[in-house]
């Protein structure tokens, strides 16, 4: 992504030059296409006013009052003395430093917006540039508006010395308190956005958005190549480089991009928020077997096996696109790599923002291959986990869609981490102040699937299974063959009546006859139905109560205390 190239022809009109397919094109075309090439799709840089012009509703944007600073705090000289550079940098922008704040509307919804100047010294940011960031933050905590971050910056002020690298402490600690108290933060990365601010407040949203072909990255290309003397890969540190490392929730094209944050503002209204109405009041605990089996008589446990594992069974993408409105899918752990074996996001059901998060297979062989047949790897559980969080400090009602045949048990599973990974989303799962409710829709192999299946309300699909292994497995390990599997199958009790009977799930969602394959839409409906009927049951408790009554629900699994009775009574 570059700055426009404009060539004047002799008849007065300006055209402009691509700088990724060198075609050359009428400048009032490329600007009513948002500069955005129509030929090869390259996002050209917009100046910091046309980038508000498209983004804000029209005439919203009420700026809080500049900050003009003078400061010279170390006296610094290069080819010229600091103040001088800020002048320059005035005249050409037109405005006192290198960032823009004040409140707004997108989409009709209110908001607090920063942005920063790439054309006023690189965007850098220095003691200004963040008293304007902390002003920003601090009115969005105050009036409890999302706060978004449109950065677009080289990283610290090099002129301001170590005053500027505070900056970054200074910034990030308001976005933690923001954090804290449930405010929504929206990073909007742009080309190019570098060293400080993504060391800082670009890279801490709760949502983290980039534009294509945007440059981001800590240290930058020529840092790199000069320090540790290493040759960049092509498409290094850019925008899709990022979304593949999972550090970037969307990537969103330019003209998708307004529509798109006001979707996500949406979601996030204080009134869809059960921290802050709907639920905080008193109420019983959720009738355990509100769903009962449905009664087609005794079912062969291989037989659902194969029904669970069946290529034609709808996948959680197929469940939410029947069941849920505007889907904003999300995505990556922020460390390592997005996991396309957890899908996630934000969407609405039944008239309520949730959060939705499950196992992922495909249809074809394919989409298998690419999403690891539904075997999460860790770094999908760690965006399951930051998914849940989310739900947690936005107060909106967690679903989950359990089917899997187990954590992927490979060699960079087990490096990176894979048992803690499940481990602290278990633990994570457990203690959230939200409605969580379950469902196994189809294979539920063993701590991969419970690590997205600790929830208030337990379900499970007619022909699904849930198991402490998989049948193969089982008989393997205590027949040495995997022969004996339809044995180990009906011995492991691992059908949906079976679980109903021992307490592990709280209800079972019909199936049509042959199987949720056989009639998709008919079981997206039954679904729906037992969600909407579980979180109607959950929406009478208050966190406190939500988190006793799923803790509650688990300890039970066990003989902990008729044991200390019995110790008791013996002991008396």
């Amino acid at each position: 992504m570059t700055e426009t190239v404009k060539e004047t022809a002799s008849d007065g009109r300006v055209w402009s030059r691509c700088p990724s397919c060198s075609t050359y094109l009428y400048a009032k075309r490329l600007d009513r296409n948002s500069k955005v090439c129509p030929e090869c799709g390259h996002h050209l840089r917009l100046t910091l006013d046309e980038r508000l012009a498209q983004l804000l509703d029209p005439g919203s944007l009420a700026p809080f009052a500049p900050v003009f600073v003078d400061a010279d705090p170390l006296g610094f000289v290069d080819s010229r003395p600091y103040p001088q550079r800020l002048e320059a940098a005035r005249r050409k922008t037109g405005r006192p430093e290198a960032v823009v704040a004040g409140t707004a509307r997108i989409g009709g919804e209110q908001l607090v917006v920063a942005a920063l100047d790439f054309a006023f010294m690189g965007g850098s940011i220095g003691t200004a540039v963040g008293d304007v960031l902390v002003v920003a933050a601090e009115e969005a905590l105050r009036r409890r508006l999302p706060l978004l971050i449109i950065s677009a910056s080289g990283g610290a002020r090099m002129q301001e010395g170590c005053l500027s690298l505070m900056q970054l402490a200074r910034t990030a600690q308001e976005i933690a308190k923001l954090r804290e108290a449930g405010v929504l933060v929206i990073n909007l990365n742009t080309d190019a956005t570098f060293g400080g601010a993504t060391a800082s407040f670009s890279s801490l949203g709760d949502i983290i958005m980039a534009e294509p072909g945007s440059l981001i990255g800590f240290a930058g290309p020529q840092v790199i190549r000069q320090t540790v003397r290493e040759e960049l890969p092509a498409g290094f540190q850019t925008a899709e480089f990022l979304f593949e490392h999972g550090m970037v929730d969307i990537v969103v094209p330019r003209q998708n991009l307004r529509e798109t944050t006001a979707r996500l503002l949406r979601a996030h209204r204080p009134a869809s928020s059960l921290h802050s109405v709907g639920g905080g009041h008193a109420g019983a605990a959720p009738e355990r077997t509100a769903h009962p089996e449905p009664e087609r008589g005794a079912v062969d446990p291989w037989e659902v096996v194969t029904l669970a594992r069946n290529v034609g069974r709808p996948t959680t993408l197929d469940y939410i696109a029947q069941i849920c409105d505007d889907f904003v899918e999300l995505h990556g752990d922020r460390t390592h790599a997005d996991d396309a074996a957890i899908v996630g996001g934000i969407a609405q059901f039944q008239g309520r923002a949730v959060v939705v998060v499950g196992h992922q297979k495909g249809h074809d062989t394919a989409e298998m291959v690419r999403r690891n047949f539904g075997m999460p790897h860790p770094e999908g559980y760690r965006k399951a986990m930051r998914l849940m969080q989310h739900a947690d400090r936005f107060g909106l009602p967690l679903l989950t869609l359990v089917d899997t045949a187990g954590a992927y048990p490979g060699l960079q599973a087990e490096a990176r981490g894979q048992g803690g990974a499940i481990a602290e989303c278990i633990a994570a799962m457990s203690r959230l102040r939200v409605p969580v409710v379950s469902v196994v829709t189809g294979e539920g192999g063993s701590g991969g699937a419970l690590a997205l299946a600790v929830g208030n309300v337990v379900l499970m699909l007619e022909n699904s299974y849930y198991s402490v292994i998989s049948p193969e497995g089982c008989s393997t390990i205590l027949w040495g063959t995997a022969a004996k599997a339809s044995t180990a199958a009906a011995a492991l009790r691992l059908t949906a009546p079976d679980l109903l009977d021992l307490g592990i799930v709280d209800g079972v969602v019909d199936e049509p006859a042959g199987g949720a394959h056989t009639d998709p839409s008919a079981t997206a409906d039954n679904l729906a139905r037992a969600l909407g009927a579980a979180l109607a049951q959950l929406s009478r408790l208050s966190p406190d109560e939500l988190v006793a009554d799923r803790y509650s629900r688990f300890r039970a699994f066990g003989q902990l205390d008729d044991a200390i009775g019995a110790g008791r009574r013996g002991a008396a």
